[in-house]
């Protein structure tokens, strides 16, 4: 039973006979349903993020009474719950968030999507959501993409945004692990993060009153728990004057996560040297996709010291007035890297000098990862639609 991804380890134990057999999740089972009539692409020159959606999409159901049903593609529709579904009322869900592009040679391309797929997995075993076979999703996926494959846009900057969403569908109001569940994906053409390809720096409203995550939560998990929390602090950061909330953390103002992104700052370090740093993955930072493939680049370019490490706002201001700081910026899916211009902190904006720095670690970083992404450069890093 060691190999049993449904999280039903419970039924498949019991008497021989006693229990249906329960389904797991299989791609060649998937069934495709195509919509007869399919919709207009937009100019990914001007679709807002998030508002225009592809003519298909995946659903999976599951019980604990029968684990996984078949996969199913149907058209784009609204989705039927029940009005107590927990996920409606205890945020008992979660998401990912990964993209398709087209590349040079019209091939389509997926990054790192398996890294998606792990996070998904931890994520729902936190959530008590149901396991499931992550290739097997992946694979129902890619099925998906392909049937829209339209969609994914034919520019060099722009992408389909893939959304992954697994809620609880539990019918009734107690506070408990689920019995019923679902997955769907839905996908999202979306154009470049920046306008004109230029990196435009955000300012950072820091706050200790507000916490994104703490220790023993969920922050590491991709729930949409942790967005909808931060809507209040985003608006009074914008009241402020700032575009993003810089989230801290404990009694010494640890630097965590900007935004909905992950965090990093390239500085001459304490002890004189070049260092690009993040804070570690300690329960409460997102371990975003994008941030560990910055890690990964700059420890294969072996020109500075790489490290995941606990910073303060101390440790920030301290460096800024011995002007040791060259470079801060967010990593995410959405823009890939997003540099920091200035942190207004306990009624101080704090400058930081990215830009008149040229941004060139984060430029590089960005050139890097499009050139991976759009195929102008071969990786194992992508995963190329069949």
């Amino acid at each position: 039973f060691k190999d049993c991804n449904n999280g039903c380890l419970e039924e498949c134990m019991g008497e021989a006979g006693s229990k249906p057999v329960m389904g797991t999740l299989k791609a060649k089972d998937l069934i495709i349903t195509p919509a007869t009539i399919l919709k207009e692409k937009p100019d990914p020159n001007t679709v807002v993020f998030g508002t225009v959606f592809t003519d298909h999409m995946l659903t999976i159901e599951w019980s604990s009474e029968f684990g996984w049903e078949k996969p199913h593609i149907k058209p784009f529709q609204n989705l039927s719950l029940h009005p107590a579904s927990s996920a409606l009322h205890y945020a008992v869900e979660l998401f990912e968030g990964m993209k398709a592009f087209r590349d040079v040679d019209n091939k389509i391309r997926l990054f790192r999507p398996n890294l998606n797929m792990d996070r998904m997995h931890r994520s729902a075993l936190r959530a008590t959501l149901p396991g499931f076979d992550k290739e097997e999703l992946m694979e129902c996926i890619l099925q998906l993409v392909k049937l829209d494959q339209e969609w994914v846009p034919y520019s060099t900057s722009a992408s389909l945004y893939i959304r992954p969403t697994l809620i609880g569908t539990e019918p009734s109001l107690g506070v408990k692990k689920p019995t019923k569940a679902m997955i769907f994906v839905i996908l999202s053409p979306v154009g470049s993060y920046f306008s004109k390809e230029t990196l435009n720096p955000v300012s950072l409203w820091a706050n200790p009153k507000f916490v994104r995550a703490w220790k023993g939560g969920t922050g590491d998990c991709k729930m949409g728990g942790n967005y909808g929390s931060s809507l209040f602090a985003q608006c009074e950061a914008v009241e402020n004057g700032c575009q993003q909330v810089l989230w801290l953390h404990g009694e010494d103002n640890q630097i965590t996560e900007v935004g909905t992104m992950n965090l990093f700052l390239y500085w001459i370090n304490e002890d004189g040297e070049e260092e690009l740093a993040t804070p570690p993955l300690d329960g409460i930072i997102l371990p975003g996709v994008t941030r560990q493939s910055i890690l990964d680049l700059a420890r294969k370019w072996g020109e500075f010291k790489v490290s995941e490490r606990y910073l303060t706002m101390g440790d920030l201001t301290t460096a800024l007035e011995q002007n040791r700081v060259k470079e801060m910026f967010g990593s995410g899916t959405a823009c890939i890297v997003c540099p920091v211009s200035d942190i207004l902190f306990k009624g101080e904006t704090l400058h930081i000098p990215s830009v008149e720095n040229g941004t060139k670690l984060a430029t590089r970083i960005l050139d890097k990862l499009t050139d991976i992404q759009y195929g102008r450069e071969e990786s194992d890093w992508t995963i190329i639609l069949s």
